[in-house]
């Protein structure tokens, strides 16, 4: 079910969502214009939400805008094919094919079993949110470069993902460690 609601370009600020000759935008800045002479208007930043491109739109004062709401839906990851991440809906009992090009560099910490947050408009999907802690378990471990200073209190480890990071020097292979998909960080070992 797709929820738009009309406003007017006065109203547009950042975060929002709406629809522009078809496309789908999140405002990423919005700035009222007024000049001496002269009509105001709205000066926007949009981030176009299939292919990331960013274009600057001006909007008549009062002139109407489509906002979206995006819905969100609990998805369970299950695996790759072809290239593509296949979920399984929790709420529609559906399987929902995801491209490599919407889960970005997230998807080095999917594995199976997973539950994301995805936000769709209509059946088209625009992003995947990983949770912020996922345990994970390492399955290798190598030491950093000796000649620098820095790395003398941390290694590097690859999990079970394939993804890889620097944890401290007590972790070992075997060890399942909470890692912070945001910061792609070492939290702590359970």
């Amino acid at each position: 079910m797709e929820e738009t609601v009309s406003v007017t370009s006065n109203h547009i600020t950042p975060g929002m969502i709406i629809n522009l000759e078809g496309e789908v935008y999140r405002v990423e800045s919005s700035v009222k214009v007024t000049m001496a002479r002269g009509v105001p208007f709205v000066k926007t930043k949009l981030k176009n939400l299939i292919n990331d491109q960013v274009v600057e739109k001006s909007f008549k004062q009062n002139q109407s805008v489509t906002e979206v709401k995006l819905n969100e839906r609990e998805l369970e990851y299950l695996y790759l094919e072809d290239k593509k991440h296949l979920f399984f809906d929790i709420s529609g009992l559906e399987q929902v094919l995801v491209t490599q090009e919407i889960m970005g560099d997230k998807d080095s910490y999917l594995k199976e079993g997973i539950i994301v947050n995805a936000h769709f408009y209509g059946e088209t999907i625009f992003s995947v949110e990983l949770p912020q802690f996922l345990e994970l378990l390492v399955v290798k471990t190598e030491d950093l470069d000796a000649s620098n200073p820095m790395s003398a209190s941390n290694k590097r480890a690859v999990l079970e993902t394939g993804a890889r990071m620097e944890v401290p020097m007590f972790i070992e292979s075997g060890d399942i460690i909470k890692v912070d998909t945001e910061n792609e960080e070492y939290v702590q070992r359970i």
